[in-house]
């Protein structure tokens, strides 16, 4: 049988077990399996990839995304090296093992996708990305792809990023795309959020969460309130995982974002 799995910490309510599962009945693939493989540190990754010779790729979730690229092989320079952090390994018949970023792509499609039904496109905006974490550098790799300007809003000041209390009126005004990269709010913690200056926000504002559970985050419910247009991260998850498929089972070595 054919294995796949995610690893990351803790792992208490899986979106991609349900999803590819749920693939693999849908359409009718069979002799696939999906597991959850929770760990809190990384040194154990070369043993469960000894004890899994079946195991053909993984999904890299919160905190592992760019610690686990020095334990691969092998980085795709298109994705993930470009980027710093690594969401999907593939695993080669001869155990080696190769880290891709998926999340670029779904993030990158999703948003664009959402912007256009609105009539609106990216590159009209200044954002800020709430976050400076392994998603966040996919999301800032796109954002430069689409020729977004954006600020990096975190709980610790370096040269490239704001603290959340440098967030002015006038920076809020000026910046109409947030994006919040965090897991504030998801299950059970629904009633945590980025703490920005919601009072600040207005119906020309779009607010994108990366969080998918649940479907209204508490961040897109105060945005909602404020009449900002909101999207939750459910897309970019399909997204990004359809990708990760396409990169397991693809025969050739090949990436295109």
């Amino acid at each position: 049988m054919n294995l796949y799995g995610l690893i990351g910490f803790p792992l208490t309510h899986s979106f991609s077990k349900r999803y590819f599962t749920e693939k693999f009945i849908r359409e009718k693939i069979h002799n696939c399996g999906y597991d959850l493989f929770e760990m809190e540190s990384l040194e154990k990754l070369p043993e469960l990839l000894r004890k899994h010779p079946d195991l053909k790729g993984l999904n890299v979730t919160i905190p592992h995304k760019q610690e686990v690229i020095k334990y691969l092989d092998d980085l795709d320079d298109a994705s993930a090296e470009r980027i710093g952090a690594v969401n999907t390994i593939k695993v080669f018949a001869d155990g080696s093992t190769k880290g891709y970023n998926t999340d670029y792509y779904g993030f990158r499609q999703s948003i664009s996708e959402w912007m256009d039904r609105r009539g609106e496109a990216c590159c009209n905006f200044k954002a800020l990305v709430l976050g400076n974490g392994g998603a966040a550098q996919a999301v800032k790799t796109a954002l430069e792809d689409m020729q977004t300007e954006y600020k990096i809003v975190s709980r610790q000041r370096n040269n490239d990023s704001l603290l959340y209390e440098d967030l002015t009126q006038e920076i809020m005004e000026s910046h109409l795309l947030i994006i919040n990269t965090t897991p504030l709010g998801t299950h059970p913690n629904v009633d945590d959020c980025p703490e920005i200056p919601y009072q600040w926000i207005s119906k020309g504002h779009f607010l994108y969460d990366l969080v998918y559970n649940p479907t209204t985050t508490l961040f897109m419910k105060k945005g909602f309130d404020q009449g900002a247009a909101v999207h939750n991260g459910l897309k970019m998850l399909e997204m990004q995982a359809e990708k990760a498929w396409d990169i397991w089972n693809s025969e050739e070595d090949m990436w295109s974002v």
